[in-house]
């Protein structure tokens, strides 16, 4: 087995204009999608660029074969599928067998984003992304590159210890796995918790490289469903801070200013452990991605004070 060296930033990093850093940090995005979002999607080659890493969920009470057929597709269409694999949903073994290796086979895919699941009782024998991957089955079948699942503010369902020594496990994972893994975050508004999240687990052991969820943009009433929905944290306040001027409800907001924190983090600690982003599109992938693609390609404009900023080309 294969140990996972760390991943370096760039040794030119502290040296980047902020302009850089922030095109940087969206350059390589990846974005996720559901099966029912791909039914309205003529065709994903008019929103994404070739190549680009598309998660794709498998959220509870949906069909496995859904997911399979949207992974068939992106792979068809010339993308990375990266489908969820939720440890709680799973029957059984000998069905974790099949859906690896029909996603391995049909979707062609290297890529998986193991998580526990947002089930309250497990389907069959597997509670915990830990236990997915403890089978071997993901190496068996080929997956390099696996997501696991990341809380910069904790989560309603796990303890701070038992995440603490779930972080580690996986640590311990990737150095015997010829998979590499990456950490990918929930959605957050607020850079600091993310901050200050990773240089936490850094100093405890954690060496393996980390993606910020992003949340897509959205109008501020939009945000504040999902993000209730999904049980975010403090950060939250930052729309609730914006939503008491009841007229910005139905106005789009971009994380623009959540982009300009991380970049300035990435400039200024050469050790930060945040490779990238992923994106939640969570007013609809055409927009979301438009706006990244933008980003990415340095067509943007910073606002006077550099706390955010404003894309230079159209994203509707």
């Amino acid at each position: 087995m294969s140990t996972i060296a760390q991943v370096q930033p760039a040794p030119t990093r502290s040296e980047a204009t902020l302009p850089q850093a922030v095109s940087d940090l969206l350059e390589g995005f990846t974005i996720e999608t559901t099966p029912g979002a791909a039914t309205k999607i003529d065709d994903y080659r008019a929103h994404l660029r070739p190549g680009t890493v598309v998660a794709v969920t498998l959220l509870p009470g949906s069909d496995f074969r859904d997911t399979l057929a949207t992974a068939v597709r992106l792979h068809r269409e010339g993308f990375e599928p990266a489908p969820h694999i939720p440890a709680r949903s799973i029957p059984g073994a000998l069905e974790l067998d099949e859906w690896l290796a029909r996603l391995a086979g049909e979707a062609g895919t290297t890529r998986a984003v193991v998580l526990a699941g947002a089930v309250a009782t497990p389907l069959g024998p597997f509670e915990s992304s830990m236990d997915v991957l403890e089978t071997g089955l993901l190496d068996r079948h080929g997956f390099r590159h696996i997501g696991v699942a990341g809380h910069p503010e904790g989560s309603p369902d796990i303890s701070d210890s038992a995440l603490a020594e779930a972080l580690a496990w996986k640590n311990e994972f990737s150095a015997r796995s010829d998979a590499c893994l990456e950490i990918v975050t929930q959605f957050l508004f607020d850079a600091q918790p993310a901050i200050a999240w990773e240089r936490r687990i850094r100093e405890a052991g954690n060496r393996i490289p980390i993606r910020i969820g992003l949340p897509g943009l959205a109008t501020l009433k939009t945000l504040i469903g999902h993000a209730r929905a999904c049980g975010i944290g403090p950060s939250m306040q930052v729309l609730l801070r914006q939503a008491r001027n009841i007229a910005r409800l139905m106005s789009v907001s971009a994380p623009d200013r959540l982009v300009v924190e991380l970049a300035r983090h990435r400039m200024s600690e050469r050790d930060t452990l945040i490779q990238g982003v992923h994106l939640y599109p969570l007013g609809g992938l055409r927009r979301s991605a438009a706006w990244s693609y933008a980003v990415a390609d340095g067509a943007f404009s910073l606002n006077r004070d550099a706390s955010g900023f404003e894309v230079d080309r159209p994203v509707d």
